[in-house]
């Protein structure tokens, strides 16, 4: 069965079956060794049907577990790391059979932060090509699958990372959210997905700023390991001149926020950003956020949440940006992309111009406008509540579902949720609320800019009221 974030495993060669925060603490009681959890970890791997990693680096690993310091935050803990992020020495291939030849010749900030303190990377988890789709499915690797029913998807772009935390195989990885990639696949399996304000974590070395919607992060099992990321993770760098100053510390300061929790307007929305929920998930979230507003005595208000249309705007800038990573390759690489990057470079190209151009600035100021009305601190909301997803947890295989609930939808609609949060850059978390059925459903939580110590607390407080499956019980390790 799965555990609590404070229980420890019975099985001892199976991997950590807890958060990483207590893993931590084992290594540290001398209960377990770095090297014993990753021979556990690799294990898994193999064993695994979920396919959730493309390249592993056991070398590079256990030459990091056979020397790790336990003392330091993530001291010895096995990472999976987002095929989309760049380590040095493996491949940077944006998930991409076109690229299949590159090698990356930098690191990350996160990851190097995370190296030092203490992470054993361990290889790549799977990701939507380019993570241009809520569905991780590329020719390059193939389908990866949700460990509480694999015939269904973990979601996108941070599938694979999603995947193998929910699944058991490890108790962290990477995430990337450009659209709502990690609140996605957090809300599909059940896990912790927090998409922190703009420039939270820097993305340097060698950032394009693209479309100004990325943040990265990681899915978790748990509040506190969420929070113990970012204070590693966090702080300026200044080859990103758009992170922010100061490296954090919620850690420490989780459960402090009780009273700060009292009495905040909130909203419920479930058509947030024209998206169409299914009622029987919104039958679950709206209990979750009914039960939310009478602990912390919120004020539930009635607002008008209509937004302008960004989708196609972020869509075609997107686009865009990976028209230019593949340079002179396009068009002849057009046979072994997966269906919708191809569709979506065919459409957009030839759309884009000055025109183009000025119509999604113009859509953009109009978004933060509103979005600044809605959360207002005088006359708005402190925040919003709504659904991660429109429905639980759609095929491996896909396509994007068009229908949601028997409600029609639209393949957009995948996405209307969360996408608001990335184009404001205000912060948002994904929340594990119970479940359809046999899959978990995600209460998605909006906050203002750098309202995240708030949002964590929120989440704790889900979490201690009505704890969540780590991982999947049905989980085919």
């Amino acid at each position: 069965m799965a555990r609590t974030s404070n229980s420890s495993p019975s099985i001892s060669d199976a991997p950590w079956a807890g958060d990483a925060c207590s893993l931590v603490d084992a290594f540290r009681r001398g209960e377990r060794s770095p090297v014993e959890e990753l021979d556990a970890v690799y294990a898994a791997v193999d064993a695994s049907g979920l396919n959730a990693f493309g390249h592993l680096d056991p070398d590079r690993a256990y030459a990091a577990a056979r020397t790790a310091d336990v003392n330091r935050p993530f001291g010895g803990v096995p990472i999976g790391v987002k095929e989309l992020d760049q380590v040095k020495g493996w491949p940077d291939t944006e998930a991409c059979v076109a690229l299949a030849d590159i090698v990356a010749d930098y690191s990350s900030v996160m990851i190097d932060r995370l190296e030092g303190a203490g992470g054993v990377l361990m290889g790549q988890t799977t990701a939507s090509e380019f993570g241009g789709v809520n569905l991780t499915r590329t020719v390059m690797h193939g389908s990866t699958k949700n460990p509480w029913q694999t015939d269904r998807t973990p979601g996108g772009s941070s599938g694979g990372s999603a995947s193998a935390v929910a699944g058991g195989i490890l108790t962290l990885a990477t995430a990337g959210d450009g659209g709502g990639s990690i609140r996605i696949p957090a809300g599909f399996t059940g896990l912790v997905g927090l998409k922190a304000t703009y420039g939270r974590i820097p993305r340097a070395p060698k950032v394009q700023l693209g479309n100004l919607t990325t943040v990265v992060g990681c899915v978790s099992r748990s509040v506190r390991d969420t929070a113990r990321w970012f204070d590693v993770c966090s702080g300026h760098d200044a080859r990103d001149p758009l992170s922010l100053p100061g490296r954090v510390n919620w850690e420490s300061q989780l459960g402090s926020f009780t009273e700060a929790l009292r009495g905040l307007r909130v909203a419920v929305v479930p058509d947030w950003g024209g998206a169409v929920v299914s009622p029987a998930m919104w039958e679950v979230l709206s209990a979750q956020a009914d039960a939310l507003i009478a602990r912390h005595g919120w004020r539930r208000v009635d607002i008008d949440a209509s937004l302008p249309s960004m989708g196609a705007a972020w869509s075609i800038s997107g686009m865009i940006a990976i028209h230019a990573q593949l340079g002179d390759r396009w068009p002849a690489c057009a046979d072994v992309l997966t269906p919708e990057i191809r569709f979506g470079l065919e459409t957009a190209v030839d759309r884009y111009g000055t025109e183009a151009r000025a119509r999604i600035e113009s859509r953009r100021v109009a978004l933060n406008e509103r979005m600044a009305e809605i959360f207002d601190p005088s006359s708005g909301v402190d925040l919003v509540i709504t659904a991660s997803n429109p429905d639980v947890a759609f095929d491996a295989e896909g396509p994007l579902p068009s229908d949601f609930g028997g409600v029609h939808g639209g393949a957009g609609n995948n996405g209307r949720l969360t996408f608001p949060a990335n184009l404001h850059g205000n912060a948002a978390i994904s929340i594990p609320a119970g479940f359809v059925g046999q899959l978990p459903v995600g209460l998605q939580v909006v906050g203002r800019h750098f309202s995240e110590q708030l949002l964590l607390d929120i989440a704790l407080s889900v979490e201690r009221e009505q704890p969540w499956p780590l991982i999947a019980p049905s989980s085919p390790l």
